[in-house]
């Protein structure tokens, strides 16, 4: 790989990225770096073919200076994946709704982008979930979750810490997440928000059939074993994206797994910054 190679990922619509991109091209080449696009970014971005900066048709490869990802959460965990356990970091510049997730904002891109490629960036390592189960072996850097299908049956889901059986539920599903995923579909459970830094996963109940179904904080060395008591397979989704099934009567294993993503961050920046202006924002 030639020096100073940057991986892009970015949205479903390219009118609001493609004049993004020809920018970031600039500042690349004055910095003799390349902007790589994979088959499928490139199909998005015919418009940005012959714009020096830019290779089209790139092959994906892991040995790249920093992963830029021009998104919401969703395109930005589709580049911690495709990174995880590298040292590449991926650099975010919100074009979605909260990207919660995200480096900086549009605005602040040209600066924070200057920033990454002089190396001035600060770098967060972030945890992730890994799911074992019949649906195969799975990593996620927002959350796991098992819940009913559409039109199913109310599901029952039993749930155990290490070899200790802590309760069954009967709910819509559960979700499992990180601290980084905290603030996404177990926020909106009424999970607790977890620090980024704090090591463990939340555990949150979507709608609960009980008065007694509470949420947990699991420790991460222990493991979560959820047992599908139901009498319908329960769908099973990572990060939002559907992987499976989980027929009745077996079970999949969740344990947290330490610095699995690389996130690169605005110098200052912090979690409850970003709590504030995030959410403070959405409830103007």
């Amino acid at each position: 790989m030639s020096a100073r190679a940057i991986t892009v990922f970015t949205h479903g619509r390219p009118h609001e990225t493609v004049p993004a991109l020809r920018e970031l091209a600039t500042i690349c080449v004055r910095a003799g770096a390349t902007l790589r696009l994979d088959a499928e970014e490139s199909a998005k971005h015919p418009a940005l073919a012959g714009v020096e900066g830019i290779e089209l048709h790139a092959p994906f490869a892991h040995d790249v200076e920093v992963c830029v990802a021009l998104g919401g959460d969703g395109t930005i965990l589709r580049a911690l994946r495709a990174y995880a356990r590298t040292p590449v970091p991926v650099f975010a510049v919100n074009f979605g709704e909260v990207g919660f997730l995200s480096t900086v904002e549009p605005e602040r891109m040209v600066e924070g982008f200057e920033a990454a490629l002089d190396h001035a960036l600060d770098v967060l390592s972030l945890p992730a979930i890994e799911l074992e189960g019949p649906a195969g072996e799975h990593t996620a850097l927002n959350d796991v979750s098992v819940h009913r299908k559409v039109g199913g049956r109310v599901a029952e889901v039993g749930y155990a810490v290490g070899s200790e059986e802590v309760g069954s539920v009967r709910c819509d599903g559960l979700v499992i997440a990180t601290p980084a995923g905290s603030t996404g579909y177990n926020l909106a459970n009424g999970g607790p928000v977890m620090a980024w830094g704090v090591a463990g996963m939340a555990v949150s109940f979507i709608a609960p059939h009980s008065l007694s179904a509470r949420a947990l904080v699991i420790a991460p060395d222990d493991t979560l074993l959820l047992h599908n008591s139901s009498r319908e397979p329960l769908a099973v989704s990572v990060d939002g994206r559907p992987v499976g099934e989980l027929a009745p009567s077996l079970a999949v294993r969740t344990r947290f797994a330490h610095d699995v993503g690389t996130l690169a961050q605005m110098p200052g920046s912090s979690f409850y910054l970003r709590l504030r202006e995030k959410f403070g924002r959405l409830s103007r």
